[in-house]
């Protein structure tokens, strides 16, 4: 190591140099029985120290990358340490597909279940909806595996790794689609409020794009491509783009997924950014709060009122639905959500109060904060926020007595009774 390791935007340094990359199941039950104290690095696309330990960070890249796709079963085993980006193209070579994706291909897949990434559309719940069982290393060094007809199986998917350390997951599949992306101009972010619901349903997946200063927003409707394509000049009240976008005005938009409406695999256009580009420098950091559905216009109308508070701080601002699913820590537990997202400047003092004021104004309707991103929130809210959360605590408790994946972010966030 040539240096001290940090996430991927820099903003974390971890406490401990002691890094192993497992390259067999077997050398990594082997770790994990013998550490007193351990979590998982996966690709660093956290913002807070939800994976920093002071015992020993273990990566699972290495482990063996077969892929095991089940045409009957309409589902694919992956190891947990496979990036999106290098899984989607084998399964669109077999004609099947994920229900979704996020803005990113670069991330793992194991870590994004279990901090309950998401994309967008009215009918598309998390990433993590799409795992039908799991197989883990426990705190003993044992192989747990867990599906659906396990009681416990709800409360594990979205586990922030404080279970053990994720080897496989077996992923639902659809046969392959394709998407056409199109990109507006201009739209009122007035509209936003007023037409939401047409709006965000006009397509599979659609995002809203603003700064939450300036009057008019982006739209990125992303079509299944067997539907009529629409892509009116003008629609509510917004202009159809005259070439290809970047979601942060003044970055390269050579970065994104291709636009235009040009029909393409499924994979290549719901992410926002191409796996062969770095979408930014990593001199960022990111928040995002999780509301009900039906809260969309009033906190469109405060977030609206904080915006003179973002300038300068605020790069881009993102609104997406994410639709209602079972998983306990989910952030779209048990109702149709809408998502806001927040990339700042990487200046987490001047961030921080931002973050806090976004708080006060959101949590009243029904915020949750995201579980790997940076929020001000206490323990004794995110309680109040996620439902399940003592049932939570309680599974930490049977599957990890002795607290060996604990870390000062549990402890924080997440206290033992």
């Amino acid at each position: 190591m040539s240096g001290p390791l940090t996430n991927w935007a820099g903003n974390i340094t971890f406490s401990t140099d002691r890094i192993s990359r497992c390259c067999s199941v077997e050398e990594l039950q082997e770790l994990v029985a013998s550490s007193d104290r351990l979590r998982v690095l996966g690709t660093g696309h956290s913002f807070n120290p939800i994976a920093d330990t002071t015992g020993t960070l273990v990566s699972v890249a290495d482990l063996p990358a077969d892929v095991r796709i089940d045409g009957a079963a309409q589902t694919v085993s992956v190891p947990a340490g496979l990036r999106y980006g290098e899984l989607t193209p084998r399964l669109q070579a077999d004609g099947v597909a994920l229900h979704n994706l996020g803005s990113l291909p670069h991330i793992s897949i194991a870590g994004a279940c279990a901090t309950g990434t998401h994309g967008s559309g009215d009918g598309n719940r998390t990433l993590a909806s799409a795992v039908s069982s799991m197989e883990f290393v426990g705190a003993d060094g044992g192989l747990v595996r867990l599906d659906r007809t396990d009681p416990d199986f709800s409360g594990a998917v979205v586990s922030l790794g404080a279970l053990g350390v994720m080897v496989r997951l077996t992923l639902d599949l659809v046969p392959a689609y394709e998407i056409s992306q199109v990109v507006y101009d201009g739209l009122p972010v007035s509209r936003l409020g007023t037409d939401f619901d047409a709006i965000l349903g006009s397509a599979y997946s659609v995002s809203a794009f603003t700064d939450w200063q300036d009057p008019q927003a982006r739209i990125w409707r992303k079509m299944l491509a067997q539907e009529p394509l629409q892509v009116e000049p003008e629609w509510h009240g917004a202009t159809l783009a005259d070439g290809p976008r970047h979601p942060v005005p003044g970055m390269p938009a050579e970065f994104c997924t291709q636009q235009g409406g040009v029909p393409g695999p499924w994979h290549e256009r719901l992410p926002h950014f191409r796996l062969e580009f770095t979408p930014s420098n990593g001199e960022e950091l990111q928040s995002e709060y999780f509301l009900p559905r039906r809260t969309a216009a009033a906190a469109i109308d405060a977030l609206r009122g904080l915006g003179e508070r973002m300038a300068g701080l605020l790069q881009i601002g993102e609104i997406r639905t994410i639709a209602a699913e079972d998983l306990w820590l989910s952030p779209s537990e048990g109702r149709d959500t809408v998502a806001f997202h927040f990339t700042w400047v990487r200046d987490y003092p001047a961030v921080l109060p931002v973050v806090a004021a976004i708080e006060e104004a959101l949590l009243p309707l029904g915020a949750r904060p995201h579980w790997g991103k940076v929020f001000a929130a206490d323990a004794g809210t995110l309680r109040e926020c996620y439902p399940r959360t003592g049932d939570f605590i309680d599974l930490i408790a049977r599957y990890d007595p002795a607290g060996k994946f604990r870390n000062d972010y549990l402890d924080r966030n997440l206290p033992q009774r």
